[in-house]
């Protein structure tokens, strides 16, 4: 039977993506070094590990609750207190396959086919599919690194045309790609657009505790009056280093949750059990939490320092100071000119370093390059002497 007739229109309609050739082209020699990675490089903390291995073999592999189990639940809640100034209950939670999925189901309950969504541009390359697959609209707020790719207030009332039809805000803060961390004065400033229009935000902080320097990182729902607006979305994977465990969660208004909650059945049903219960541990354990979470923190500072003073040395480049997330997102500009899917081929086939091009997170993310150091520090080195002498012979 030939399936490529009858694969659906939407998913036809999806945006195709350089990252896969890109990737496909580093495999085929071993000595490239990819700065390309969008997860931790190190290992889950042992704590946690020890934790899954107590799951499994005591036969927790069954079903949990959609909405998530109760003792996971639970340890959010206190940690949401505790570090991000958010009060909430347990109903106000849903535990689900990656903050990616939690995002995918608040946008299910929230946008009808014609309806609009505010998405910063450049941004993560999920954000817009997911959009578009719900038949929905996502309308880019663009992010100018002369602003340091702050999202203002402004910015975002210059791209509401049909409020009638809005019916989200997404921001992200540590983001990706750009390592921007939104100053408090910019979330009052989106959090006055999201009352003024009555429209919910939607705040994906997957990495919350990567932030550096004097850099603070703030959760809008933590603003006065703001619980009512915001879902937040948090995960595992980066702060704990357990993308693989499939954990994150969103939480926000308990009719919205609810919602999110039926939804999850038919989805995926629930988040895998044995990680849950890793999960709750990694949260309960402040003292071992503590500890490896600022190992990588520290780590992840020291190769900051090395990549951001290396490519201020090459020329072409052009790197602000991001305080947050693992990535760097410099403008280019050489003599010889390029798009960034076209430098990112270049640098893999003459400088034997691949990286990811801007124009994957958006439109306005055309001209420039994510760079990340989730990468050991000797390969960062290694990769940045590569370039640097690729760079004088363009």
């Amino acid at each position: 039977m030939n399936f490529r007739s009858i694969i659906s229109e939407r998913e036809r309609n999806l945006p195709g993506t350089m990252i896969g050739r890109l990737l496909r082209m580093a495999e085929e020699s071993r000595s490239v070094i990819s700065l390309g990675p969008g997860e931790p490089d190190f290992c889950a903390p042992m704590y946690v590990i020890d934790a899954m291995k107590r799951a499994v073999s005591t036969c927790e592999t069954h079903y949990s609750p959609t909405s998530g189990r109760k003792e996971l639940k639970e340890a959010i809640v206190r940690k949401l207190k505790r570090e991000n100034k958010i009060d909430a209950s347990p109903e106000n939670v849903i535990v689900t396959n990656g903050s990616t999925e939690a995002i995918m189901l608040s946008l299910m309950c929230l946008v009808d086919p014609g309806e609009e969504v505010l998405v910063p541009d450049p941004g993560f390359l999920g954000y817009i599919p997911t959009i578009e697959l719900l038949n929905g609209f996502a309308v880019s707020v663009p992010l100018r690194q002369s602003e340091n790719f702050q999202m203002t207030g402004d910015a975002i009332r210059a791209q509401i045309v049909n409020p009638k039809k809005l019916r989200a805000i997404i921001i992200n803060t540590p983001g990706n790609p750009t390592g921007t961390v939104l100053k408090k004065r910019a979330l009052e400033e989106i959090a006055d657009v999201a009352i003024e229009y009555n429209v919910p935000i939607l705040s994906d902080e997957a990495y919350e505790r990567f932030v550096y320097g004097s850099a603070k990182h703030v959760s809008i729902a933590s603003l006065n009056g703001m619980e009512d607006y915001v879902v937040t979305f948090q995960s595992f994977s980066k702060t704990f280093a357990m993308p693989g465990f499939r954990i994150g969660y969103a939480v926000g208004p308990k009719p919205l949750i609810e919602a999110m909650s039926k939804l999850h059945i038919y989805t995926t049903l629930c988040a895998p059990t044995p990680s849950q219960m890793a999960a709750t541990v990694a949260l309960n354990d402040t003292k071992n939490a503590k500890k490896s979470v600022g190992a990588m923190v520290m780590e992840y500072a020291r190769r900051r320092r090395l990549i951001l003073k290396r490519l201020r040395e090459i020329k072409g480049f052009r790197v602000d100071n991001p305080e947050g997330a693992f990535y760097l997102f410099p403008s280019f500009q050489f003599k010889k000119r390029m798009t960034s899917a076209e430098l990112v081929e270049w640098m893999i086939r003459n400088a034997r370093v691949s990286a990811v091009p801007g124009s994957e997170f958006g439109r306005y993310g055309e001209g420039y390059v994510r760079f990340s150091y989730a990468t050991a520090y000797d390969l960062i080195e290694k990769a940045m002497d590569r370039l640097e002498s690729a760079a004088k012979k363009m």
